[in-house]
């Protein structure tokens, strides 16, 4: 889908040149290499303006990016998610469990991306599937994707500033402190493609920060912050603490409270990569996630029901 800017010079931006203009606003080098072809893509006063143009106060300058092939390896595939709010420029998702973000080897046809590219397509617009923050499969919650490349820039550039603010909740085996701060590097384990873990000598530099709000039922509920984004960071990092998440196949495979990891990315907050406006999503928790805090779940042989009439 194609994207049009609009902008209005002022006075601290008179004598600048175009493309020094446009570079301060996020346009990186690879669009403005393919702006070059399209003829119409800068128009300064509805006249062809160049690179090197300087503006004026008051000048109106439109930019055009465009996008006309959507992703072409991904198929459209009718999909269930939530979404939490669209404009021209990000979409963003509530995205449910057992669901990877993208397609991977024996996931070409069950995935976010999937179900996405079918939304597009059933509104015939193209669309480039661009996940600016990223889930693991079972991981819920507010997911943010860019709809053109300038807002795809301009995001992924706040991630590695982390001027994205991202919480999550989680659900820990044992009651951990109060408030604390997990600094430990993380490195893939040694012959598994998937599996990471603390490695002092190896491993990336991780932080994560969290926060007990609530104990219940010999579990806690945990609100998370990161400082970096590693592969399965607050998994690993919880583990490391000695308060697993329960239900995680990877790191804790113990399942009598629930059937995945209790992870949940409750809220984003973020800069409108084009309004400039202050963003805040916040998805609400998956009830499986509240049932595993309130109410273990009880062996598959044994229902609810049965349990209310032994314990009457």
């Amino acid at each position: 889908m194609d994207r049009i800017v609009n902008y209005q010079i002022e006075d601290k931006d008179a004598g600048t040149e175009i493309l020094s203009f446009l570079r301060s606003r996020g346009f990186s080098r690879h669009i403005l290499t393919g702006m070059k072809a399209d003829k119409h893509a800068i128009l300064l006063n509805s006249q062809r303006g160049y690179g090197h143009s300087l503006l004026k106060t008051g000048d109106q300058l439109q930019v055009r990016i465009l996008e006309t092939e959507s992703s072409s390896k991904i198929i459209p595939i009718q999909m269930e998610f939530s979404i939490l709010y669209e404009d021209e420029d990000i979409l963003v998702i509530n995205k449910p469990a057992n669901m990877p973000i993208h397609p991977s080897l024996g996931n070409y046809e069950n995935t976010l991306a999937n179900g996405v590219a079918f939304y597009y397509a059933q509104k015939g617009e193209s669309f480039v599937y661009r996940c600016v923050n990223r889930l693991d499969r079972d991981t819920t919650g507010a997911l943010i994707l860019a709809k053109n490349a300038l807002s795809a820039a301009i995001l992924s550039r706040q991630m590695r500033n982390r001027q994205i603010r991202r919480t999550y909740l989680a659900l820990v085996e044992g009651i951990p402190p109060e408030r604390g701060t997990v600094s430990a590097p993380i490195a893939r384990v040694e012959g598994s493609t998937i599996e990471r873990e603390v490695n002092y000598e190896s491993g990336e530099s991780a932080v994560t920060h969290f926060e007990r709000l609530a104990v219940g039922n010999g579990c806690s509920l945990v609100e998370l912050h990161l400082e970096t984004g590693r592969t399965h960071q607050i998994r690993v990092h919880m583990k490391h603490l000695g308060y697993p998440l329960p239900g995680d196949y990877l790191y804790h495979p113990v399942y009598d409270r629930i059937r995945r990891q209790p992870l949940h990315s409750y809220q984003l907050s973020f800069t409108h990569p084009l309004t400039g406006d202050r963003m805040l999503f916040t998805a609400p928790v998956p009830d499986d996630f509240q049932k595993a805090f309130f109410y273990p779940e009880q062996p598959d042989y044994l229902s609810r029901e049965s349990v209310r009439s032994i314990s009457e």
